[in-house]
């Protein structure tokens, strides 16, 4: 007699039909990853924060699944980087047109029966957004609404591990992403990385205030890039994304098993 062998349902959204979504969606963890196309430096590519958000959010996804039901959402690829348009090869939405569509797409998935909802976030420029969303929607929609940037998720387990990215996470197409795509897309990096001196590194360096402040101008400035990307490396990268994609997965967990409001008759 031949076995019964258990296959493990399908985790990306994209690739299940209407029937399974909806039969999923009232139990399963929806997740948005959201990156952004920008220029990152001279050396990586326009596509970096979607490429990284996309591989440490599905791969976190994998690692979940062993214990709770989740579904990944196709990444959008487009963000708030008006920031980066001097450079070229940005494609950028205003801050007012991201946070509409980023509502509408997480409102979708709460059309679509998902109670339980977290957008993980590749792009600096999205994150204030992002916590926006949530927080508007939570008012008027009876669901779990989460949203963090996947560098805060692992930012302990980062500062633990590696010292030495404390004042450089994330940064801008510094030593901390040029070494997750040396990981991920080497292919993608070019031969020579920029270099900067510890004299050019302190006069860019911000020190810590309780205040955000910006400045006209201040991306070119500094060429588009933080840090010193020529540290980076391939294995620098991959001890990088097994401490990160370890951190997302248990967060996207505790996440998932938080209970569920009671105010529409979903109970979790």
């Amino acid at each position: 007699m031949t076995p019964t062998l258990s296959i493990s349902p399908r985790f990306l959204l994209h690739e299940i039909n209407r029937g399974e979504a909806a039969r999923r969606a009232p139990s399963a963890l929806a997740v948005l990853p959201v990156g952004a196309t920008e220029q990152h430096g001279p050396h990586l590519p326009l596509g970096t924060d979607f490429l990284i958000v996309e591989h440490v959010t599905r791969a976190a996804a994998q690692e979940a699944r062993a214990s709770v039901d989740v579904l990944v959402a196709p990444t959008f690829q487009t963000g708030s980087s008006h920031h980066h348009l001097p450079f070229g090869g940005t494609i950028s939405l205003s801050t007012k047109r991201y946070y509409g569509a980023l509502r509408d797409m997480t409102e979708s998935l709460i059309q679509s029966g998902f109670r339980r909802i977290f957008i993980v976030n590749g792009h600096g420029g999205n994150h204030e957004l992002i916590e926006l969303v949530v927080r508007d929607l939570a008012l008027s929609h009876a669901c779990n609404l989460g949203a963090a940037s996947y560098w805060n998720l692992a930012r302990e387990s980062l500062a633990e591990r590696m010292p030495d990215l404390r004042q450089r996470l994330p940064g801008h197409a510094g030593v901390f992403e040029t070494s997750l795509i040396l990981a991920l897309r080497p292919e993608l990096v070019a031969d020579r990385l920029p270099h900067r001196t510890a004299e050019e590194l302190a006069r860019m360096t911000v020190p810590p205030a309780p205040f955000r402040a910006e400045r006209h101008g201040f991306w070119q400035s500094i060429d588009g890039y933080t840090d010193s990307p020529d540290q980076a490396s391939a294995e620098r990268g991959q001890r990088l994304l097994e401490i990160v994609i370890a951190a997302v997965a248990a967060e996207l967990v505790r996440f998932a098993r938080l209970p569920l409001s009671e105010g529409d008759g979903v109970i979790g």
